[in-house]
């Protein structure tokens, strides 16, 4: 079995949080939902736990932070080209996410950001595969 990853968000709504990225093309499992639950697919072995903030609290003995003003993590997800991360953007400003820095083109490296109606930010990018098998850079 390949290691999987959860990464649990705390969110304030459900429904807008699944309305959002369901606008982004993710889909959700079921078995792994509830009320207060939903389970993002992001791949076979990435999930997202978004869970409202009365059951994230349940989880942890700390002060769940607010994103919109604290940072609790840098998401970052990669794709296989510059156009999908442009589009994946495009698709998350149409559905309500907020820009809070400009794309970074790097040549070797293309990223973006945005941050969703609760502040989380998600770093999408592309790598030149072609830069993958050459030794790191010291």
């Amino acid at each position: 079995m390949s290691t999987m990853i959860f990464v649990n968000l705390p969110i304030k709504s459900l429904k807008r949080s699944v309305d959002f990225y369901t606008k982004l093309g993710f889909s959700f499992n079921p078995q792994f939902s509830d009320e207060r639950t939903a389970c993002m697919i992001v791949s076979d072995t990435i999930f997202v736990m978004l869970l409202e903030n009365s059951r994230f609290a349940e989880f942890t003995t700390k002060t769940i932070v607010n994103a919109h003003n604290q940072v609790e993590t840098l998401n970052a997800l990669m794709y296989d080209s510059r156009d999908r991360v442009d589009e994946l953007l495009v698709l998350a400003l149409a559905a309500g996410a907020r820009e809070p820095v400009p794309a970074q083109d790097h040549g070797v490296m293309y990223a973006r950001q945005f941050e969703d109606p609760d502040g989380h930010t998600w770093d999408i990018g592309w790598m030149d595969p072609s830069t993958l098998d050459a030794p790191p850079a010291i």
